[in-house]
């Protein structure tokens, strides 16, 4: 048994002596890592070298402001055309004036004329006002016959007319059409049974609204009443001087006159505000200075005509009126039409006056209107 535990110490002796070794070994290992110095901490950023100095820039090449930077000054104006008739002594229509051939000047201002536009080319608008009281009923067939062929023969593709009856109140009778339809609607026409009152001022003034109102700006527009001019019912004036014939003619004359004239000036604005020219024909010939009533009223129809541009035609017969409307469609298609830009700062409602004589033809007869109300805003 002794001799079993002595080997047994020498066979395990190699071995323990082995493990310790070892253990002896990794514990030296341990601690040498222990003891060994720690490397200095890597910076989170690097430190860099300092960046150059950066490069100069280029001075930028001017850039041209653009068109619509550019500051603009505005010079109002205003188109304004300006029909005008030329007849010579016989008063025939004068054709192939040339724009240096007319000198126009605005409120005493020559102004130059842009160009001259074709009559032929701009629509017609006619607003045909036909008496129907019985101051002339004696001719009122004939007149009404020669009105329908003067529209036949006047009115071209896109001109258009409109009846209004001169009576107690003003009548649209037939509203804007064509030559044929319009014609039709003019022989339909019946003359009042009775001698009544007349409202020629109202109906004057309700054609003229109406064209201004219900027709294109650029077109022509007339006036053309068929009538004595005599007014004793329009609103003006029984306002002013009372309804029936008694109490006007307690009106002392001179008083009526004033008021007369009063109200035809009105007329006269707002014709004048349509940019319509007025034409009149009187059927009563020689008659109409059988009364001052008549006269007046020729002298009224004449103011109007020479305020805007327009004629007023007393025919000795009756049998004259076919005439008359030639002479008016004659003037009516060799009108020329001035154009020029008005630089006038007025403001909007004031009238300007207009003048156009042709200097190197003092003989012919020059029409135009007197001037016009500016309408820009």
């Amino acid at each position: 048994m002794k001799s079993f535990c002595k080997n047994r110490e020498s066979v395990w002796a190699p071995a323990i002596s082995v493990l310790a070794l070892t253990l002896f070994l990794f514990v030296g290992g341990v601690h040498a890592q222990d003891v060994k110095p720690k490397p200095q901490a890597t910076p989170l950023s690097p430190q860099l070298d300092p960046p150059p100095p950066p490069l100069p820039k280029p001075s930028p090449t001017p850039r041209l402001p653009q068109d619509d930077e550019y500051e603009v000054i505005r010079i109002s104006s205003n188109l304004v055309v300006v029909p005008v008739s030329v007849t010579d002594v016989a008063g025939q229509p004068v054709l192939g004036l040339k724009p240096d051939n007319f000198r126009l000047q605005e409120e005493g201002r020559d102004q130059q004329i842009a160009q001259i536009g074709d009559a032929e080319q701009v629509p017609l608008e006619i607003a045909l006002l036909i008496d129907i009281s019985g101051s002339i009923n004696a001719s009122f067939e004939f007149e009404k016959d020669a009105a329908a062929r003067f529209l036949k023969q006047v009115l071209k593709p896109g001109d258009r007319a409109t009846i209004f009856v001169i009576d107690r109140t003003p009548v649209l009778r037939q509203i804007s059409a064509t030559s044929d339809v319009a014609a039709t609607g003019l022989l339909s026409l019946q003359p009042a049974s009775d001698k009544g009152p007349t409202a020629f001022f109202d109906t004057v003034v309700e054609a003229a609204n109406y064209l201004g109102e219900k027709t294109p700006a650029r077109h022509r527009r007339v006036v053309l009443a068929i009538s004595d001019g005599v007014d004793n019912f329009s609103e003006r004036i029984k306002k002013s001087i009372g309804e029936t014939a008694k109490e006007q003619e307690a009106i002392a004359p001179e008083t009526r006159r004033k008021i007369y004239d009063r109200a035809l000036r009105e007329v006269q604005r707002e014709v004048q505000r349509a940019d319509a020219a007025f034409y009149s024909i009187n059927p009563s010939g020689n008659t109409m200075h059988l009364n001052v009533m008549t006269r007046r009223g020729q002298e009224g129809m004449q103011q109007l005509a020479d305020a805007t541009g327009g004629s007023a035609f007393v025919p000795e017969a009756a049998g004259n009126l076919d005439g008359v409307f030639q002479r008016i469609a004659a003037e009516l298609r060799a009108q020329y039409l001035l154009q020029y830009y008005s630089g006038d700062e007025s403001a909007k409602g004031k009238f300007l006056h207009i003048k156009v004589t042709v200097p190197s033809r003092p003989e012919l007869r020059i029409r135009a209107r007197e001037g016009y109300y500016v309408t820009r805003k």
